[in-house]
């Protein structure tokens, strides 16, 4: 219990110091504005996506939170790690920027299966 307890803050704290405090703080930087358009992504998508990741990291790390907003957060997290995935892809083709979609999607998944037997 105590390992799913460590391996599900561990997990948490990192997607929300990468996809909260992070994008927070340049989620709206010209670098991030044209990552984001330059995957042929219209510019108020950059507005939208910040507010979303912002949102649900909030909602993941505070366990005030009910659990059927952890599970959109989370089902929402899988679907931005997948078409971040699929879209740096189709640009950029296969490279070293296509690890990054992969290990948020692998801490994600560590985070939700220890949320769960955390909870069962």
């Amino acid at each position: 219990m105590k390992s799913h307890k460590i391996a599900y803050w561990i997990t948490t704290s990192l997607i929300f110091l990468m996809e909260g405090v992070l994008v927070a703080l340049t989620g709206w930087s010209q670098m991030s504005i044209d990552g984001i358009t330059g995957l042929g992504y219209p510019l108020y998508f950059v507005s939208l996506l910040a507010s979303f990741k912002i949102l649900g990291s909030i909602v993941l790390m505070f366990p005030q939170f009910p659990r059927n907003m952890k599970e959109w957060a989370y089902a929402g997290f899988g679907i931005d790690f997948i078409s971040a995935f699929v879209s740096i892809w189709a640009v950029a083709g296969f490279g070293s920027m296509l690890i990054l979609p992969v290990v948020a999607m692998v801490l994600l998944a560590i985070s939700y299966n220890s949320y769960h037997k955390l909870n069962s």
